[in-house]
């Protein structure tokens, strides 16, 4: 069987994402199985170059995980014609003037979301892109998550009925990052929490519920949004206090295609009693489902209890009970790698990609329609996005 090597520009990659999900889970994992399977037979296997600012760091990253190539030269790393694709995980705001650079080397482009931190800068991406006719991608993990495989598993066998409702709860408590108090050290970097360096939950996190909703359950029609910055202050990577300018609770309302209504709640700051970090209900004439990033319960109309209201009594029904739970299926694997091999299949000429970068500027869209909502207090349509 032969072997066919693809070079990958992989760039911000030292943070916990990039490295874990994109870098250790992925690519390396691609690796250790002996590259992606090709329809000819040929296996696809992924040369990384590891980029990043800070020499320790990209030197240590690479040593720690046997990765042979990296460097803090990104112009050199784009001029070199060995490399096809280029990949960022660093910050939104950098994201666009990255992905330019690397679309005008002739590179394919592969990212993480948010493209960009407003629309008009994510659809100049997907405008250069086409016209420099290379192939682009953007992570929308969550849609391989096997929770979620498991709601649209049940969704195409129709055993919703007709989809009413669907609630998000997403989040956990993130540390301030005190140095002087008891507490952990804050689970994510500090520009998150600054407006002024593209941070901010409204714009990180609309971006994955426009996805998850327009594909799994109805396109977003219309958008209801109230953000939120609960915690007026946090310390930074170097322990020095700074104003938290970004929202770090969102409350949002969506309308769907089809009728259906979804709600979602996303915060940092908050603290969880709930199956996972994230958990979906969806509510349908003939039955509802609750599914966490891997797990999923269903109920069915023939199963649902019958509540009466008596607050003079304990309630009598445990309603937990009377929910089934959905079989895994063995042949789905991390979400981040999964979404990799269809991209690296796609970038080797087999088969259409429809995660893009028409994609990410439609959660661009969402989220910066979200922010206009918060700020005018009223209900926002969301128009058809043409490029």
């Amino acid at each position: 069987m032969s072997e066919k090597r693809i070079g990958i520009i992989m760039h911000g990659v030292t943070g916990r994402m990039g490295t874990n999900q994109h870098l250790v889970r992925s690519i390396l994992e691609i690796r250790k199985q002996g590259g992606v399977a090709l329809k000819d037979g040929t296996r696809l296997m992924p040369d990384p170059i590891l980029v990043g600012r800070n020499t320790a760091k990209i030197e240590a990253l690479a040593k720690q995980h046997g990765v042979r190539r990296w460097t803090t030269d990104l112009e050199a790393a784009l001029r070199a014609k060995e490399d096809a694709v280029f990949f960022d995980a660093a910050s939104t705001q950098l994201r666009p003037r990255l992905l330019k650079q690397a679309i005008a080397a002739g590179k394919h482009v592969y990212c993480e979301k948010p493209v960009s931190t407003n629309l008009a800068e994510a659809l100049s991406l997907y405008r250069a892109a086409k016209k420099a006719r290379v192939k682009h991608g953007v992570v929308q993990d969550k849609l391989w998550l096997p929770g979620l495989l498991k709601l649209q598993r049940l969704r195409d066998s129709g055993f919703f009925g007709k989809i009413l409702s669907v609630r998000g709860e997403f989040g956990y408590w993130v540390f301030e990052g005190d140095p002087q108090s008891a507490q952990p050290p804050a689970q994510r970097p500090s520009w998150n929490y600054r407006s002024e360096d593209g941070g901010g939950i409204i714009l990180d996190m609309l971006c994955h519920w426009r996805y998850v909703l327009d594909q799994l359950f109805g396109g977003v029609k219309a958008v209801s949004c109230r953000g939120a910055t609960h915690i007026p202050y946090r310390w930074d990577e170097n322990g020095k206090k700074y104003r938290a300018t970004a929202d770090d609770a969102a409350y949002a309302s969506f309308e769907l295609a089809g009728g259906a209504i979804a709600h979602f709640n996303s915060s940092w700051t908050v603290r969880v009693r709930r199956d996972d970090l994230l958990t979906l209900q969806v509510d349908g004439t003939r039955g509802s489902a609750v599914a966490g990033l891997r797990r999923c319960w269903t109920q069915s109309l023939d199963a649902t209890p019958k509540p009466v209201w008596n607050p003079d009594i304990p309630q009598p029904i445990n309603f937990f009970e009377g929910w089934t739970e959905e079989p895994d299926d063995p042949a789905w694997g991390n979400a981040f790698k999964t979404q990799w091999e269809l991209f690296l299949r796609h970038v080797a000429g087999e088969g259409p990609f429809r995660w893009g970068l028409m994609e990410g500027a439609r959660g661009v869209q969402l989220a910066e329609l979200g922010l206009r909502s918060w700020k005018r207090r009223r209900w926002v349509t969301v128009p058809t996005l043409r490029a």
